[in-house]
């Protein structure tokens, strides 16, 4: 089962829920719905990624991520503009007698290479990031992206950490994707067997919740929500709660706004470090529902 954890407004908690699910899960054998739980926990907010600052992994293997951009022989290359004309992305442009790449907007899609009727087009790759996998003290087999300071495209690394962190078959993968609705977001939690948005009873929180939502629905995933701040004086949370019972969205999980979790996450704790009996307990319930709705 792969869960994604997503959220529209940066800054709901949605690491916070991630992290403590996947503690949740250790250890548990068969007590949950007869799955076998070894979780794979992929942070896939390759730009900022910051689970690993709660779950604490030691990292054990790496592999370096790069796409294949174009490299033009200017000896051959007769100058025809036929790249230009078919690089949907304008990573190539010639100017009188000279052909310029721009490698930060390339795909690597090789189309320039292929049409070139020249042969003047090679492809050399170019390194935008690195995967890395190891395993947290509490067994959780961890894997996380980090995407190159400069570099523009985060899909590539999104990309290549799912495929490269391949889970068992019996494997709960927790997805922890990136804030907003862009692609970053739509590569992660593409495949999912079920999304969790995190939202927040606020006019920031409800507007970039329905725009989560709409994404959900454009991709067909079984979605819920997790309302965190729950009880905070922003008298948005009887519209937060209207809106998910409007759109027929489960509510699986409400983290009241404390002092004490607020203080608590800033050390550098999760919630079943904070409150382990309650919180162990509630989000084995929340994946229990979970997997009687996805």
């Amino acid at each position: 089962m792969r869960i994604a954890i997503a959220s529209g407004k940066g800054g709901t908690g949605k690491t916070t829920v991630a992290t403590s699910l996947a503690l949740s899960l250790v250890g548990q054998g068969e007590q949950v719905n007869s799955v076998h739980l070894v979780p794979l926990f992929l942070d896939c907010d390759v730009e900022a990624p910051n689970a690993h600052l709660f779950l604490k992994p030691t990292f054990n293997f790496y592999q370096e991520v790069g796409i294949l951009i174009p490299q033009v022989d200017e000896a051959r290359c007769t100058h025809c503009g036929r790249c230009v004309e078919v690089c949907q992305y304008h990573a190539i442009a010639v100017l009188g007698k000279k052909t310029l790449v721009f490698p930060q907007l390339c795909h690597g899609c090789g189309s320039c290479t292929w049409i070139c009727p020249d042969g003047a087009i090679s492809e050399v790759v170019n390194e935008i990031g690195i995967l890395e996998r190891g395993f947290t003290p509490s067994g959780i087999d961890f894997a996380q992206g980090v995407l190159n300071i400069g570099e523009p495209m985060a899909v590539p690394v999104i990309r290549q950490l799912k495929r490269w962190a391949t889970p068992e078959s019996d494997q709960v993968v927790i997805v922890d994707a990136s804030p907003g609705t862009s692609c970053p977001v739509v590569e992660a939690i593409r495949g999912a067997d079920f999304l969790l948005l995190v939202t927040e009873p606020t006019p920031f929180g409800l507007h970039d919740l329905k725009l989560a939502v709409e994404v959900a629905h454009e991709l067909q995933i079984p979605t819920g929500v997790v309302i965190n701040r729950a009880g905070s004086d922003c008298g948005y949370a009887s519209i937060v709660e209207a809106f998910c019972l409007e759109q027929g969205l489960p509510i699986l999980l409400r983290i009241p706004f404390e002092r004490e979790i607020a203080e608590g996450i800033a050390q550098g704790k999760t919630l079943l470090e904070i409150h382990p009996d309650y919180y162990g307990n509630r989000f084995r319930q929340m994946f229990s529902q979970i997997a009687a709705l996805s």
